[in-house]
């Protein structure tokens, strides 16, 4: 019985371990770099999030899309297209973090409850774009720039 307990024990811990490791990648923190304002790269970009989600698995990834400077385009993007603004909201459904730049919205004059799609003033501003970045790095988030 006790061996019975024990092999139960292991096969869990093994099924655990196999679903973190399924794809091969494990777990993962990864900061995307948006600071462009051509609608195909941002359209690259969301889908390259989409495929990076897909290969590692929405529950081993911590995935975080800061924007800056003419980056604010990617919810600017969303507000005003419908295509833009679902893929948006289905990366938000699978757990990914938009923060834009406080910095931009001040200089850029935005107003964020009607340029800007489906941003949350208390949690998806950062004081300044690129010092977030940096931040993120210390704490052990990949950089990618798509």
């Amino acid at each position: 019985m006790k061996k019975l307990i024990a092999v139960l024990m292991m096969s869990m811990v093994a099924l655990v371990a196999g679903n973190a490791m399924a794809s091969g990648y494990g777990k993962q923190k990864v900061a995307y770099h948006i600071n462009y304002d051509n609608e195909k790269r941002i359209g690259g970009a969301l889908r390259n999030i989409q495929n990076h989600i897909n290969a590692v698995g929405k529950e081993n990834l911590d995935l975080r899309v800061v924007m800056h400077g003419k980056g604010y385009k990617v919810l600017e993007l969303a507000n005003n297209n419908p295509n833009f603004q679902q893929k948006v909201t289905n990366l938000k459904d699978q757990g990914i973090k938009f923060n834009i730049c406080a910095n931009t919205i001040r200089g850029k004059k935005i107003n964020v409850k009607s340029d800007l799609y489906d941003v949350d003033e208390a949690s998806d501003i950062v004081p300044s774009g690129v010092a977030e970045i940096a931040k993120l790095q210390q704490e052990g988030y990949a950089y990618v720039r798509p």
